[in-house]
């Protein structure tokens, strides 16, 4: 017999049949509170919705959703192509609970050879291309970046220090001294010269290596034959550093010139993705993905999913690497190569060397999934032991941990990190900028007082009924008896008393492992110095420490960058700059009398008086 939920929301669903429209599109099923539940593609939105009322061909999983729906949004697109883009930006935009969801999505780092300079720059970039250049990647890592930056150096000599420290440089850098910078801010080397080694570096970014090195050993014997031994020794070391370059890249001897190789492995019905990049005939890095899904799911339908969202905000390459064949393959391509505006190919290697790579990147996709539930194993064992240590009736799902950081008040931030079964969850991570001017600066108890007012006053607001998994099971204080209060106080207002709470101090000489435990009710108390629990409690107080850290720098560099002329009204970008010009620096601004000011273009003798007023009150 079915239940009164799963009714209501079958006929729900048929309500909105009479509505639905005949074409391609995306739908989107809601509960209650208007959270999206799940997102669809259909060539056909009207007959695919009609599936969802068939109840007994329906899985258990697909039947506690349609529980749960009381609305339905539809979204027509002109091709099923379009829809599969679609939906997988609805995805990533919503992450609705029902949908396999891509977790890690951040964008990844490029080398970018700027070309809007004389002198060319040779830099890491990540984010939007709002520069003129070359864009060399994507690498699978920044570490992958930097070590290729640090070798391009060595071998090419271009400059990755910005405009302002080149204009401004009277002498050498260390970088010229060590040999990583052919040193054009000084005249070191002639523009003929450097742009014969911007062409090089272009060269071997799109995968003339070879041409490069046969180059370089021609011009070693060449000034060794001459008895030049300095120019020969510079180009052998040079040589070894190209040669030391592609043996980090080499993996296996394939083919491939631009290419992505996507495989996936399933271990305990957890499903792990391993992406390796390969462009300009290089391997620039790989990483493991672990995606979000149901265990119902099988490999083909969460690597489907996956594809669509990871190339919603990435170029794809002119061929895919796939270890399985998928349904939707060729509707896939379709859509990445309208996205593109080139051909994406899609291809399952049976044999040969690309099966190879296919192969390898598959055993690294199991690897990377054993050693998480390893760590998954390890992660529980020791909320077990948080809940044992707090005497909480269940481990924590999710812990809050909060700090403070300021210099003597300014520029005072609270930091909130967040845990889980699954590690650290910094999608979750939140900096809270204090603004209460009532708040003497360097109250520790009054920022911390702020921190939880906002955070959990949005919390009730947002998610009163505690259904969307944002509410802590335990807090983490880094501070002791004072920090405690203020937190309590906060939570007795706002008439919460489920969470548990807890503050971490430093203890006797601020040693670690020495650390002091208070909650409300119970004495202070401290652990063993070799517990593991102790262990993951300092990991957890300095994650949040070191997001605060990073925070309030943030914070402060950018105050640093502000000019006292941001500061007076009326004074835009032109009137500013036209200061700036005839002064030469804010400080002259401030010192120079209400005539001199007058004397720029475009300030009239009444704003002058504003300004010059403005900094003598």
């Amino acid at each position: 017999m079915q239940d009164t939920a799963l009714t209501n929301g079958i006929d729900i669903i048929k309500e909105h049949i009479k509505t639905a429209p005949i074409a391609p599109g995306v739908y989107r099923m809601q509960n209650m509170h208007g959270d999206v539940l799940y997102v669809g593609k259909a060539k056909n939105i009207k007959k695919r919705i009609v599936s969802y009322t068939q109840v007994n061909r329906l899985t258990i999983r697909l039947q506690r959703m349609v529980s749960a729906t009381t609305a339905m949004v539809f979204i027509t697109t002109r091709t099923e192509s379009e829809a599969l883009l679609l939906e997988a930006s609805l995805i990533k935009r919503f992450k609705p609970p029902f949908n396999v969801l891509l977790k890690d999505d951040k964008s990844f780092p490029y080398i970018l050879l700027r070309e809007d300079h004389e002198w060319p720059q040779i830099t890491k970039h990540r984010g939007k291309r709002h520069h003129k250049g070359q864009y060399y990647g994507p690498f699978a890592n920044v570490s992958s970046v930097n070590r290729t930056l640090n070798i391009l150096q060595k071998v090419f000599q271009l400059r990755s220090c910005s405009d302002t420290t080149l204009e401004s440089r009277t002498r050498v850098c260390m970088l010229y001294q060590i040999k990583r910078c052919s040193g054009p801010c000084v005249g070191k080397v002639n523009e003929h010269e450097y742009t014969s080694m911007v062409d090089e570096t272009r060269a071997f970014l799109e995968g003339k290596s070879s041409d490069i090195q046969k180059k370089f050993a021609a011009t070693m014997q060449a000034a060794s034959a001459k008895m030049e031994y300095e120019t020969a020794a510079i180009y052998r070391d040079r040589l070894n550093a190209l040669t030391q370059i592609q043996s980090h890249q080499s993996m296996v001897n394939v083919m491939v010139d631009e290419a992505d190789v996507v495989a996936a492995e399933q271990v305990s019905n957890k499903i792990a993705i391993q992406v390796f990049f390969f462009r300009a005939g290089q391997n620039w890095g790989h990483r493991a993905y672990f995606p979000q899904h149901d265990s119902a799911d099988t490999v083909p339908e969460v690597l489907s999913a996956f594809l669509a969202q990871f190339y919603d905000n990435k170029p794809a390459p002119k061929l895919i690497l796939l270890s399985h064949d998928l349904d939707d393959q060729s509707l896939l391509s379709k859509a990445l190569t309208e996205r593109m505006e080139r051909k994406v190919e899609l291809v399952v290697p049976i044999r040969g060397k690309k099966a190879d790579i296919v192969g390898e990147a598959r055993r690294n996709a199991r690897e990377a999934m054993e050693r998480r539930i390893a760590e998954t194993a390890s992660q529980s064992r020791l909320l077990s032991g948080l809940a044992e240590l707090f005497k909480m009736p269940t481990p924590p799902a999710r812990i809050e941990i909060y700090d403070n950081s300021h210099i003597q008040g300014t520029n005072a931030v609270g930091a909130m990190v967040v845990a889980g079964p699954e590690g650290f969850l910094k999608n979750s991570y939140r900096k809270f900028n204090i603004k209460s001017e009532a708040i003497t600066p360097g109250d520790d108890f009054g920022m911390m007082r702020e921190v939880m007012q906002r955070r959990f006053s949005r919390l009730i607001k947002e998610d009163a009924d505690r259904t969307r998994g944002q509410w802590p099971d335990l807090l983490l204080i880094d501070g002791g008896k004072g920090q405690l209060s203020s937190v309590m106080e906060v939570l007795t207002k706002l008439a919460i008393k489920d969470v548990m709470v807890v503050a971490i101090s430093k203890g006797p000489d601020r040693n670690a492992g020495r650390e002091q435990f208070h909650i409300a009710g119970r004495d202070t108390f401290m652990l063993p110095i070799n517990d593991p629990v102790l262990y993951y409690l300092q990991r957890l107080r300095d994650e949040a420490h070191r997001f605060a850290i990073g925070s309030h720098r943030t914070r402060r560099s950018g105050d640093i960058k502000k000019s006292p002329l941001d500061t007076i009204p009326g004074i835009g970008p032109k009137r500013k700059k036209a200061l700036l010009h005839h002064f030469g620096s804010a400080k002259a601004v401030i010192d120079a009398d209400v005539r001199d000011i007058a004397s720029v273009d475009g300030i009239s003798k009444a704003t002058a008086q504003q300004i010059y007023d403005h900094f003598h009150e």
